[in-house]
């Protein structure tokens, strides 16, 4: 049996809306897992065609079975296999021949098991690949289109009796998780459109699944729940699709992934591990990161309504916050300001203005309605608010009234003309359900925490920046090493032809000390073995003759030899000293999840004990440097902080772009780089040391 007398579907099609589909394993005992995805779908009403499959039943919940898939009456467009690893290579011929063009496999006992199953999973993908089919899976536990009622999932999730359509999709790494978002997701009023869990991502990937999300009329939000990242170039493209077409993505990620060895040679790796990268990247593609589980959903109404209609906010934001509750409103201030928010106090003139309207309030951070307001002054107030320019959104707290007059402490908000520029948030205090539907319904963030709050705000405000842009390749000096770590002698050479200024310096080979640095300079151990010289004693600083070099040779190279005997020296490097107001650090990464990314940090060797850093995808263009100036903090203090000097940070930003280019670098592979420090002057820039890893 061919597919031939349909037209083929597209694979989002046969993905979430196929007309046919195959339950490979289906059980008629209700008891088992594999009997799920055939009631789910005759209870949730699946508008399309079902196939059990099963050559030890003849009949499942009163419908026919069959033995195999070639015994089909009419063509399938997605299979769902729920049988052993070991009959699954065997299926791929009869459901292509049926006509899928996608499988999702519900089995375990592949990748997730090591390498042998990792083995039997790679055959698995050759052989679906030759046979035109895209697998789901393996370890998926199934996905479900709700718009249709098709649930081609175990999750018991889908057992309830009704199922909230919506206009979220949720896509997750953790099928285990998925059932308990789902809940979660229901309990509070939020109603899905489609759901998957991707399981090994063995062939279908996140980013594809993403990307028929992004073209979905259905889907509105997509939310998703991630583990890792696996294939960054797809993913990223993905998510730039759904910023184009204007879907938010809003993610919660778990956990830190495992530091390769590699990352000990620099300190860019033990600041900016794969989690700081991955928080990065997402970032740049426009990714709302949530912190707290429940944020995930709350954040809908807000990146629905508003996201893409607010102004940017260039400064903490600002929060008018107005309150019937004064204690529950201090929790949510406090948390405010652990996010770099702040709660604003109405200016006098805004004062005078709601006094002129009625209204009596005071010039305070959270203004008070406790005793005085009716619910038509909190409406009046609100909506003053919400179109005053001090501010940059507006919450609300509402307290004991929300539990016991749910209609009441609602309907100011309910009624109230919110428009779609400043964002306006709901805080309730005590527990109270009904209160939280009446706000869903309306379409108005609301919180059960303070925490979950003011995360939502904080990520709302959060800038999302730019994926790295194309540019023109730099390409590795030829007579520089292709592999292995490089010397501060040869990674100057490769940070000079990317752009970056470095001190001017000689390498002098063992035993000699004739050099044509002027006084004073800097001796240092030249040596690939040894990439932290002052651990190892290899600095002096503040030579002033020929007697002086001499004397700190000789104490380097017996340093050297004690703390690294067996290190292959070149020689000694003499560096002429150069003038700094301010010491930075400049690395770059090749991250193992992410790819390349720059940043931007405190220097010196106080670097990892106190982070203060910027980081970015590279290649980064001069606005995104520019920006990373601002966000570390040691910078101020060449910014015109208290009438300090002011250094050259356009200079700076100059030297971010041109370092970012490793990212562009043809003929070798640099895994990791490192500036550190970099002295910021008055009219420049310049690098004093400097480390380059490649592989």
């Amino acid at each position: 049996m061919t597919n031939s007398n349909k037209p083929p579907m597209t694979f989002g099609g046969a993905l979430f809306s196929p007309r046919a589909v195959a339950l490979v394993g289906a059980s008629g005992n209700p008891k088992k897992n594999t009997a799920r995805p055939m009631r789910f779908m005759r209870k949730h009403g699946f508008d399309g065609v079902i196939y059990p499959i099963n050559p030890g039943q003849s009949e499942v919940m009163g419908e026919r079975t069959y033995a195999g898939l070639d015994e089909l009456p009419g063509p399938i467009d997605h299979a769902f296999i729920m049988v052993s690893s070991d009959q699954v290579p065997a299926l791929l011929a009869p459901c292509a021949k049926a006509g899928a063009r996608v499988v999702t496999i519900y089995t375990d006992g592949f990748g997730e098991t090591g390498a042998e199953g990792m083995a039997r999973q790679q055959e698995l993908v050759r052989d679906a690949r030759a046979l035109g089919l895209r697998i789901v899976g393996p370890n998926s536990i199934g996905l479900a289109n709700l718009d249709r009622g098709l649930i081609l999932s175990v999750n018991a999730a889908f057992e309830a009796d009704s199922l909230i359509a919506g206009d979220v999709s949720l896509v997750s790494q953790s099928g285990s998780m998925m059932g308990s978002l789902l809940a979660r997701a229901a309990a509070r009023g939020f109603g899905f459109s489609k759901s998957i869990s991707v399981g090994n991502e063995s062939d279908v990937t996140m980013g594809e699944i993403i990307e028929v999300l992004a073209d979905d009329p259905q889907t509105k939000v997509i939310l998703l729940f991630l583990e890792t990242i696996r294939d960054a170039g797809v993913f990223g493209a993905a998510l730039e699709h759904a910023r184009q077409r204007g879907k938010p993505v809003i993610a919660y990620k778990l956990g830190r992934s495992e530091q390769g060895d590699a990352l000990a040679q620099s300190h860019t790796g033990a600041m900016a591990g794969n989690d700081v990268a991955v928080d990065a990247f997402l970032r740049a593609h426009g990714v709302m990161r949530v912190h707290h589980l429940e944020t995930l959903f709350e954040l809908i109404p807000l990146a629905e309504r508003y996201l893409g209609h607010c102004p940017a906010v260039t400064a903490p934001a600002r929060v008018a916050v107005i309150t019937t509750t004064g204690g529950g409103a201090a929790t949510v201030v406090d948390n405010l300001g652990l996010h770099g928010m702040v709660a604003v106090a109405p200016p006098p003139d805004f004062v005078a203005h709601m006094a002129a309207r009625g209204t009596q309030i005071r010039e305070t951070p959270v203004i008070d309605l406790t005793m005085a307001g009716t619910s038509s002054q909190y409406r009046d107030l609100l909506e003053q608010l919400l179109r005053a320019s001090w501010c940059d959104a507006v919450l609300s707290v509402v307290g004991s009234s929300a539990q016991f007059q749910p209609d009441l402490a609602v309907k100011p908000l309910i009624e109230a003309n919110r428009p779609t520029d400043k964002p306006l948030a709901v805080f309730l205090a005590p527990e109270a359900t009904e209160s939280l539907r009446l706000l869903q319904q309306a379409g108005i963030a609301a919180f059960r925490t303070p925490e979950a709050c003011a995360d939502a705000l904080a990520v709302f405000f959060a800038p999302r920046g730019n994926a790295p842009q194309p540019v023109e390749s730099v390409f590795w000096p030829a007579d520089l090493p292709v592999a292995g770590l490089l010397t501060e002698y040869e990674s100057a050479r490769a940070f000079a032809v990317l752009g970056v200024p470095t001190a001017h310096a000689e390498l002098l080979a063992p035993g000699q000390l004739t050099h044509g640095v002027p006084y004073p300079v800097v001796v240092k151990i030249s040596s690939r073995d040894i990439p932290h010289k002052t651990d190892a004693g290899g600095v002096r600083v503040g030579i002033t003759d020929d007697a002086g070099l001499a004397r700190a040779a000789g104490e380097i190279i017996a340093s050297a030899s004690v703390h690294a005997p067996n290190a292959r020296i070149d020689g000694l490097l003499v560096q002429s000293m150069a003038p700094r107001l301010l010491e930075l650090m400049l690395g770059y990464r090749d991250d193992p999840l992410v790819g390349p990314t720059v940043i931007l940090g405190a220097g010196g060797i106080t670097a990892e004990i106190s982070p203060d850093f910027a980081i970015r995808l590279a290649p980064v263009g001069i606005d995104d440097a520019r920006a990373m100036i601002l966000e570390v903090r040691a910078t101020r203090l060449v910014r015109g902080f208290r009438g300090l000097p002011q250094g050259d940070c356009e200079a700076l930003a100059r030297a971010i772009v041109a370092f970012s280019q490793l990212a562009a670098i043809r003929g070798a592979h640099v895994a990791e780089a490192e500036i550190n420090p970099l002295f910021v002057q008055t009219d420049g820039v310049i690098a004093v040391d400097g480390l380059v890893r490649l592989d």
